[in-house]
C-alpha cells in the first residue's frame, strides 16, 4: 500500500481500471473473454445494492458503484457508448477461439501454456453451457450484449442518497463537511451515466449544421438507426423494454428520432404483441410498455402516423383475422383488451388510467378506424357502464340495510363510494374518447358512427347523469342526424350492414357538425414519480437475477425473494 496513490481510494482505482478498459478496448476474439469477466465483475461489485432497502438512504454503503459515479466524464461517456454499442452489435463469444492471457514480459500466458483441449475444458462450463442446453446458439452469442445492457441499466438508475451537508472532495470519496450549518436533508447526487445517456446524440446528425457551434467532444455519439433496429429486435427481452423507456423518457433527441420514423411498427408491433399476451407478463413489464406508448402518444404526429400505417396482417392475433388494418386500429383493440384483462384479473387503477390516457390522446387523430376497433370501443363503454350500474345498486342496497356495527358500515360505504367514483371517471374518459372522434374526426370514421348507431341503447341510461349529460348531448346530436337520414331512405327489403354503411358514408361527406359543443381536447402526459429510484433500482436488479445471476437470497433486502432450502445441504450452509 505504500506505493498506492494517496489521493485515490482502492475502490476508485479499481473501478477506473475496469471502466477504462470496458470503455476504450474494442471487443475482439482475443478480448471478449476479459470483457465478459469484467462485465460480470461490475455486476458483482455493484450488487451491494441488493443488501439495502428499496428506498436509498444516506447510511447505505456502496463503495464500488459510488466510485464509478466519481469517474471523469471522458470515462463515463466512453463506457455508456461502448455498452450501447455492445447491445447494438451483439458480439459473439467464439466457442473454439484461443484464450491469450499474457504476462508482463510478453511471455505466453497460462492458458497458452496448456493444451488447447485443457484450456477449452477450463472455459467450457462458463462460456458454452448455455450453448449446449439452448435450442439455438444465438442465446449464447448475445451474452456480452445482455450483460452490457444489465450493467448500463444498473449504472443509469442508481441514485446516491446524501444529506445537504455532504460534498465530493478531491480525493474521490463521499464524506461529510462537519463545519456546515446547513440542516441535514436527504437529497441525491447527479448520476453522470444517466446524464450521458440522456444527452446521447445521433452520429448521423451534427448540431453544428443547425446551431453553428459543434457540441462538446464529451458526448455519447452512436447511430440512432442501429439502436432503434436493435431495440425493435430485442423488445421481447424485459431489459430492452427498460432501455427503450429510459431513452424515450430521458433523451429528447432519441424520442424525436423515434417519432419521425415511418416504420413505427418495428417498435410498436412487439409492444402490442406483448400486451396481447399480458397474462404471461409481469405487471412491471406491462407498466413499462404502456408508459412507452403514453409518452409516444403525447405527440400529435405519432397519433396521425399510426392510423395511416396499414398492416397486411397480424399473425399473432388469434380471436379473428386482422387483414389490412391500421396500426392505430390495432392499438385501440389491444389497449381495450388490456383494460378488460386488468378489470378481470389485476384490478389495477393505474393500469386502467394509462390505457385510457393513450386512447384519449389518439382519439382526435383517428383515421379510418376499423369496424372491429370501433365495436370494441363502444363495447368498452357498455362493459364499464354495467360495472358502474352494479356498483351503484350494491351501494344503495348496503345503505338500506341496518348494520349493527356502524364503523364497519361506514368503511364499506367509503370503499364502495371510492370504487364508484373511479368507475365514474373511467366512463367519462371513454365518453370523451368517443366524443373526440365524433367532434374532430367524424367524416374520416364511418365505422365509429356505425358502432354508435348500432349500440345506441347503451348510452340511454346516462343521458341525464350530471357527470355525462354534456358529453352525451354531442353523441345524441350525431345519433339524431344519422337516424333521421336513415329514416329518409326509401328501402326495399331489410337493412343490411353494407346498406347502413353506404348511407353513413354518403352523409359523412355532408356532415358539418352543426349543434356540436366543442370541448377542450383531453391530453394526458406522463410524469415520472418523485422518487423513481424506489421502482427502478429493484426492477433493474430483478432483471439481473432473472438472467441467471445468483446471489445469497438471505442477504437480499432490496425486494422480497423466495428462499429455497436445499435439503441435502449441510446445516448452516446456504446456496449462493
Amino acid at each position: 500500500m505504500e506505493n498506492f496513490p494517496s489521493e485515490q481510494s482502492v475502490e476508485y482505482f479499481l473501478m477506473k481500471g475496469v471502466l477504462n478498459y470496458l470503455g476504450s478496448v474494442d471487443i475482439s476474439p482475443e478480448s471478449c473473454y476479459l470483457h465478459h469477466e469484467l462485465l460480470n465483475l461490475m455486476l458483482v461489485l455493484m450488487s451491494t445494492q441488493l443488501c439495502s432497502g428499496s428506498s436509498p438512504e444516506p447510511k447505505d454503503m456502496h463503495p464500488f458503484i459510488d466510485a464509478a459515479m466519481l469517474q471523469d466524464s471522458s470515462i463515463v461517456c466512453s463506457v455508456v457508448q461502448k455498452l450501447l454499442l455492445n447491445f447494438v452489435k451483439r458480439p459473439q463469444i467464439p466457442l473454439n477461439g484461443s484464450h491469450p492471457v499474457f504476462s508482463e514480459d510478453g511471455a505466453p500466458g497460462v492458458l497458452q501454456r496448456v493444451s488447447s483441449a485443457a484450456a477449452n475444458f477450463v472455459l467450457l462450463p462458463y462460456y458454452t453451457f448455455n450453448y449446449f442446453v439452448s435450442s439455438s446458439a444465438e442465446s449464447a452469442t448475445s451474452q456480452l450484449a445482455e450483460n452490457s445492457l444489465l450493467v448500463l441499466l444498473i449504472l443509469i438508475h442508481y441514485r446516491k442518497c446524501i444529506t445537504m451537508s455532504e460534498f465530493v472532495p478531491s480525493n474521490n470519496v463521499y464524506t461529510n463537511d462537519l463545519n456546515t450549518n446547513i440542516k441535514d436533508a436527504p437529497t441525491f447526487h447527479d448520476n453522470p451515466y444517466y446524464k450521458a445517456l440522456n444527452n446521447a446524440k445521433d452520429i448521423q446528425y451534427d448540431h453544428a449544421d443547425v446551431e453553428g457551434n459543434a457540441q462538446s467532444g464529451l458526448v455519447v455519439r452512436l447511430s440512432f438507426a442501429s439502436l432503434f433496429d436493435a431495440i425493435g429486435m430485442c423488445l421481447k427481452d424485459e431489459s430492452s423494454v427498460l432501455l427503450l423507456y429510459s431513452l424515450v423518457h430521458g433523451n429528447c433527441d432519441f424520442q424525436e428520432y423515434v417519432l419521425v420514423r415511418t416504420d413505427l411498427d418495428t417498435l410498436l408491433m412487439p409492444i402490442l404483441e406483448m400486451l396481447y399476451n399480458a397474462s404471461r407478463k409481469t405487471s412491471n413489464q406491462i407498466y413499462m410498455l404502456l408508459i412507452i406508448l403514453l409518452i409516444l402518444s403525447q405527440d400529435p404526429t405519432f397519433n396521425a402516423s399510426v392510423h395511416k400505417l396499414v398492416l397486411l396482417n397480424v399473425p399473432w392475433y388469434h380471436e379473428r383475422l386482422m387483414h389490412q388494418t391500421s396500426l392505430g386500429s390495432l392499438m385501440v383493440v389491444i389497449l381495450i383488451r388490456t383494460i378488460k384483462y386488468n378489470l378481470s384479473k389485476l384490478r389495477d387503477v393505474y393500469l386502467h388510467t394509462n390505457c385510457l390516457a393513450i386512447l384519449a390522446n389518439m382519439a382526435p387523430h383517428a383515421h379510418r378506424m376499423s369496424a372491429y376497433a370501433s365495436q370494441r370501443l363502444v363495447s368498452l363503454f357498455d362493459m364499464l357502464s354495467r360495472k358502474y350500474t352494479k356498483l351503484a345498486e350494491l351501494k344503495n342496497d348496503k345503505a338500506l340495510k341496518v348494520v349493527s356495527d356502524q364503523f364497519e358500515a361506514d368503511n364499506i360505504s367509503d370503499d364502495m363510494s371510492t370504487e364508484l367514483h373511479i368507475y365514474t371517471d373511467f366512463l367519462r374518459i371513454v365518453l370523451e374518447i368517443i366524443n373526440a372522434i365524433l367532434t374532430y374526426a367524424l367524416p374520416r370514421n364511418p365505422e365509429v358512427v356505425y358502432a354508435v348507431l348500432h349500440r345506441q341503447e347503451v348510452f340511454q341510461p346516462f343521458k341525464n347523469h350530471p357527470r355525462f349529460n354534456e358529453l352525451l348531448e354531442n353523441i345524441y346530436t350525431v345519433l339524431d342526424f344519422f337516424n333521421s337520414r336513415m329514416d329518409m331512405q326509401q328501402l326495399d327489403g331489410e337493412w343490411s350492414v353494407n346498406k347502413v354503411l353506404e348511407v353513413i358514408n354518403k352523409n359523412c361527406r355532408s356532415w358539418r357538425g352543426e349543434g356540436m359543443k366543442m370541448f377542450t381536447q383531453l391530453r394526458f402526459t406522463y410524469e415520472q414519480e418523485s422518487h423513481p429510484e424506489e421502482f427502478f433500482i429493484p426492477y433493474a436488479w430483478r432483471l439481473v437475477l432473472s438472467q441467471g445471476f445468483s446471489f445469497n437470497p438471505g442477504a437480499i433486502n432490496l425486494f422480497p425473494v423466495e428462499i429455497h432450502v436445499d435439503d441435502d445441504a449441510p446445516p448452516g450452509e446456504q446456496n449462493v
